[in-house]
């Protein structure tokens, strides 16, 4: 297996956001890749290429209606994919495909052993249900590669773990019952910030009780509380022996971010993403896929998802 990470680089992804001073905005990607390549970083990786999804894998975790829906508001560029955070722009079905078409072009590398880790700076789209967009996120990627795991390569335990400053209630209300999907999740406390949700108690339902662990975090919170949970986090995604770790990297939970109110460093994304390295490697598989996710300050976008990417070449 190669051990050289890979990073997804190119304007179709680039591209994905929603103009007009939106803070999803299309300078995110070039914000992280200037920061990797003035660290040096470009060097130590493989670059790929996007990839856009198919009709029929995005619908591996959304419903018809609902992908019909994005279809036809790309078209004309009005209204909401949700109840107003989203604005369908124009074209943004084919941007969202690349997204996940370019998760799942990483996914099937990594399962043929064409490398072990890959970063990929705009996915990460975890507020999407399956029946609609949210937060930004117009279609979950991390979702249809968790489905494309399973039903593809009969993969049975999988691991996400999510760093960003929101909760990921897309992915984790999709797989609430699901015993087989370890879900981790840090992030600021939703009775404080959107969306919400991610409560301590919120462990999964029926046979997945006790497969989850929300952490919310208050407003505020440096690295030395943040630090104090990485053992616990740790222990319960090694406990799992997972067959494949996704990690959601926002940015956003960075001090300095416009929209939240957390205060860590790129070191706590650096530490996360070597330990989440070392128990896939640990675990004799090596597979670790990371998903730039949230983040609105153009610097912490550069230097917390180059914290990543240095992660995977520094854990060799």
């Amino acid at each position: 297996m190669s051990i050289i990470p890979s990073v997804t680089i190119g304007e179709e992804i680039g591209n994905y956001g929603f103009g007009g001073g939106h803070p999803f905005g299309p300078h995110r990607m070039m914000d992280f890749w200037q920061e990797a390549q003035a660290q040096g970083l470009d060097s130590q990786v493989n670059i790929l290429n996007p990839v856009i999804a198919t009709q029929e894998e995005i619908e591996r975790f959304h419903t018809p209606e609902y992908v019909a829906l994005v279809q036809a508001r790309s078209v004309t560029g009005e209204g909401f994919l949700d109840g107003g955070d989203t604005p369908a722009v124009k074209g943004i079905y084919d941007s969202a495909a690349y997204v996940v078409g370019s998760a799942l072009d990483a996914t099937h590398r990594i399962m043929a052993d064409e490398c072990n880790r890959v970063f990929i700076p705009i996915a990460g789209l975890h507020h999407a249900r399956p029946e609609s967009a949210g937060g930004f996120c117009v279609f979950n990627d991390a979702g249809v590669v968790i489905n494309t795991l399973r039903d593809k390569y009969n993969l049975k335990r999988v691991a996400y773990i999510d760093i960003d400053a929101h909760h990921g209630d897309g992915v984790f209300y999709a797989y609430e019952s699901d015993p087989d999907l370890v879900f981790v999740d840090t992030h600021q406390d939703g009775y404080t910030i959107y969306p919400g949700t991610g409560h301590a108690h919120e462990t999964g339902l029926g046979e997945a009780q006790g497969t989850k662990l929300n952490i919310p975090l208050p407003p505020g919170v440096g690295d030395s509380n943040y630090f104090q949970h990485l053992s616990t986090i740790t222990n319960f995604i090694t406990a799992a022996k997972p067959e494949f770790i996704i990690m959601q990297c926002g940015a956003d939970s960075i001090a300095g971010d416009p929209i939240t109110d957390m205060r860590l460093s790129p070191n706590a994304h650096y530490t996360v993403a070597a330990r989440m390295v070392q128990i896939a490697e640990e675990l004799g598989h090596g597979r670790v896929l990371a998903l730039g996710g949230g983040g609105y300050n153009s610097h912490n976008i550069g230097t917390g998802w180059s914290s990543i990417v240095k992660a995977f070449t520094d854990n060799k």
